[in-house]
């Protein structure tokens, strides 16, 4: 009788569950039983497994195989136990000491020739194995580097199963001959799940960190909306943008990914790891250290949105947005039923989905944007007659953004039409993205110093009970506010909103604690009614 085992991870949304793969041969019928709660494409792995073994020029073992993956409470899904399973395999054949794989985690997909393809999750995947004390991790070669950001884990990337083999019998390792010049490497094809590119609005990356043409500047007048866009990243706030249609609003969303600062190495773990998952992490970008930019279209679903599927859940847009932005162009196109699925989301900063198959947990603290039009022709105003639809027909198109979902905005801006003499003028361009990202940059600095002993990185996350009791306003600052409160224009919800929001305007400007004219500031922007504050920071700082 032959035994051996060696590990692999289960991976639950993006937490992963360390399974024992464990190969036992017993004298009888040669067959071959998987066992532990595998789903259909893992119980395919007996054959991709007995393929790779024997065209890797090892022996297949004619007995009776049970292979088990403990705990077999856990569902198992997915191809990434292959190179475990077989590993297992051969351990209990004697082709490789059952000794050196006991401490070894091993993921990745087995070809039929023996080559190791890789799988979604490498990330998550590695963080539960160094978490659980392992610290060696076999991977495919091409995501070696993902694996590799995982610190205190030696990580080995094989690329065939023939290499595996020799390095675990300390025998010499093969040379695999590379794939035809010019052609695009197959490995690779297991990195990315198909219909994800840039094209669906679902994308790791914003388009202002690649595309140069993307700058603030090229957004002619609206300083307001500007203004708002400025605050928005400094503190992390929601924003809402209505307007007409060819006024901006899509040209300051794309911008506003540029003007955020890098991720923090936590963060950026973070975000890798949702879009390892998703099968969203592009070839030759291990890491992502930009803030994630992701535009649905409006016919989205609410799993889309949020996450879901029919079998395990997968990560929805609000959790490819984690960190990141999240635009909703034309919102009120949107189902009213997947708007108000991303109330939970903004609160809490993750989103909980319960299927048959297990409970997920995805993170989910992101920037909502939002831009809609006025009204279904997008020609009403309040200064300009030319709108020609019914007043029902406007209320019910404004009624599809719900009042909780408005209430969860910091910042609510109308984005006015652009007049001919804006458009015309020569010379008189707004300040450039660099000029604003500096800006928000030494806002975020500020803040990181005042919460520095807390679990809060920005204005936004920040509890409204503590910037009540450890973070005051100056006195009588926020009287205006409370009298707002009381006639029942801002809510209890609002006015922690509009502190947050003074809070961010005085680190753009440097003041040391809001005053009027930052709380007026904040409430201006908040109810869209004129206080007297200037709309701009960059003349003030």
């Amino acid at each position: 009788m032959g035994f051996a085992r060696t590990c692999s991870v289960a991976l639950v949304g993006v937490e992963g569950v360390v399974v024992e793969v464990q190969a036992d041969l017993e004298p009888g019928v040669a067959a071959f039983t998987l066992v532990g709660l595998p789903d259909k494409s893992l119980t395919e792995s007996k054959d991709r497994v007995r393929a790779a073994v024997v065209n890797s020029g090892s022996a297949w073992p004619q007995k009776k195989l049970t292979v088990g993956l403990s705990p077999a409470s856990v569902p198992k899904s997915g191809s990434g136990f292959d190179l475990a399973v077989a590993a297992a395999v051969l351990g209990a054949a004697e082709r490789i000491d059952p000794r050196v794989l006991a401490d070894i985690v091993m993921i990745g997909e087995l070809g039929l020739d023996g080559r190791v393809r890789p799988v979604r999750g490498i990330l998550p995947a590695v963080l539960a194995a160094a978490d659980a004390g392992y610290e060696q991790v076999v991977v495919p070669e091409c995501a070696a580097a993902e694996a590799s950001l995982v610190p205190g884990v030696s990580v080995l990337g094989v690329r065939s199963l023939r290499q595996l083999i020799a390095v675990l019998a300390d025998e010499p390792v093969p040379d695999e001959e590379p794939d035809d010049l010019g052609r695009p490497d197959p490995l690779l094809a297991g990195l990315r799940m198909p219909g994800t590119g840039a094209a669906t609005g679902m994308h790791s990356v914003g388009a202002a960190h690649h595309d140069p043409g993307h700058d603030l500047a090229d957004v002619v007048g609206q300083y307001a909306a500007r203004t708002a866009v400025e605050i928005s990243a400094a503190g992390g706030h929601h924003l809402f943008l209505e307007g007409p249609p060819g006024a901006g609003k899509t040209m300051l969303a794309e911008r506003l990914p540029a003007i955020l600062p890098p991720l923090g190495r936590q963060d950026s773990l973070e975000v890798t790891a949702v879009h390892s998952v998703a099968g969203l992490l592009p070839p030759g970008k291990p890491l992502i250290d930009v803030a994630p930019y992701c535009a649905p279209h409006h016919s989205a679903t609410m799993q889309a949105l949020v996450g879901g599927g029919p079998h395990m859940a997968r990560p929805g847009a609000v959790s490819l947005s984690h960190r990141g932005i999240l635009f909703l162009d034309e919102t009120p196109e949107f189902s009213s039923q997947a708007l108000d699925a991303l109330r939970q989301p903004l609160e809490s900063g993750y989103v909980v989905i319960a299927r048959s198959a297990g409970v997920v947990r995805f993170p989910a603290r992101f920037q909502m944007v939002l831009a809609a039009n006025p009204c279904p022709c997008g020609r009403f105003s309040q200064k300009e007659d030319f709108c020609e639809c019914p007043s029902t027909l406007i209320r019910r198109y404004q009624a599809r953004i719900s009042g909780p979902l408005l209430d969860r905005v910091d910042l609510r801006v109308t984005v006015d039409r652009v007049t001919r003499d804006q458009l015309t003028v020569r010379g008189a361009r707004g300040e450039t993205t660099a000029t604003v990202a500096d800006r928000v940059r030494a806002a975020r600095e500020r803040a990181a110093a005042r919460l520095a002993d807390t679990p809060w990185r920005t204005n936004s996350e920040v509890p409204g009970r503590e910037l009540r009791s450890r973070w005051h306003a100056v006195r009588g600052a926020m009287d205006e506010a409370e009298r707002n409160l009381e006639r029942g224009a801002l809510t209890a919800r609002g006015i922690d909103r509009v502190l947050r929001v003074a809070w961010t305007v005085a680190d753009l400007k440097g003041h040391d604690r809001p005053d009027e004219v930052d709380v007026a500031l904040a409430l201006q922007l908040r109810t869209g009614v004129s206080r007297g504050a200037p709309m701009s920071i960059g003349a003030l700082a």
